[in-house]
């Protein structure tokens, strides 16, 4: 799991400057950054890796996010047995969004369409018109992730990791009292952290 936060940040918001709780305070930024994974489908980390793919039709196959402008193979499964054994160049494919920047900011990869010589899961042209039922026909090996990690979700990480923290003053979810009784703790994720993340949450069609 990627860290959004360091330590040294969410003590910086929370303005302490001994160690004393130094653990409690990391375990706080992987809870958050846990949270922000959950919450966005997304993991804003990098890893290198082979992952397969059921293709969305013949033209079109959405993939988890990848480093755009990274090194990637692509191959096909042609024969829709397992094996990977028809890698497709780079005339073959185009990774999208387009130049890597989407409402203006940089994006990672997250759809392949085939524009050449291939079809998803299928291999020939001669089978223009077939329109195989998905399967696992795509293999791609390359850097999973984003380029870095956007500045809005490392503030969010910040937030809701000092949010967690805090917590441990208020066990019972009661943060004090006041006028008009108790003062609870809200649950969930902090709002203003949902607007900082809302931007970068992914919607998956099954």
């Amino acid at each position: 799991m990627s860290l959004y936060a360091s330590t040294a940040q969410i003590k910086a918001a929370l303005r302490i400057s001994d160690t004393v709780d130094d653990a409690l305070i990391n375990l706080a930024g992987s809870a958050a950054s846990s949270m922000i994974d959950t919450y966005c489908q997304r993991n804003f980390g990098q890893t290198f890796g082979t992952r397969v793919y059921a293709p969305d039709n013949s033209f079109v196959c959405q993939i988890d996010d990848l480093v755009a402008g990274s090194a990637v193979t692509i191959n096909l499964s042609t024969n829709l047995d397992g094996i990977y054994n028809t890698t497709m160049g780079t005339a073959d494919y185009q990774l999208e969004p387009l130049n890597g920047i989407m409402d203006g900011a940089p994006w990672p990869a997250t759809r392949i369409r085939a524009v050449g010589s291939y079809l998803m899961g299928i291999g020939d042209w001669n089978f223009y018109f077939l329109d195989t039922p998905s399967k696992a026909s795509l293999q791609v090996i390359g850097t999973f992730g984003w380029p870095e990690v956007p500045a809005a979700v490392t503030q969010a990480a910040v937030l809701q990791a000092s949010r967690i923290y805090k917590r441990t003053d208020s066990p019972l979810g009661v943060a004090g009292f006041g006028d008009m009784g108790a003062i609870r703790v809200s649950r969930g994720l902090d709002p203003d952290v949902a607007m900082l993340l809302a931007p970068y949450q992914r919607e998956r069609v099954a």
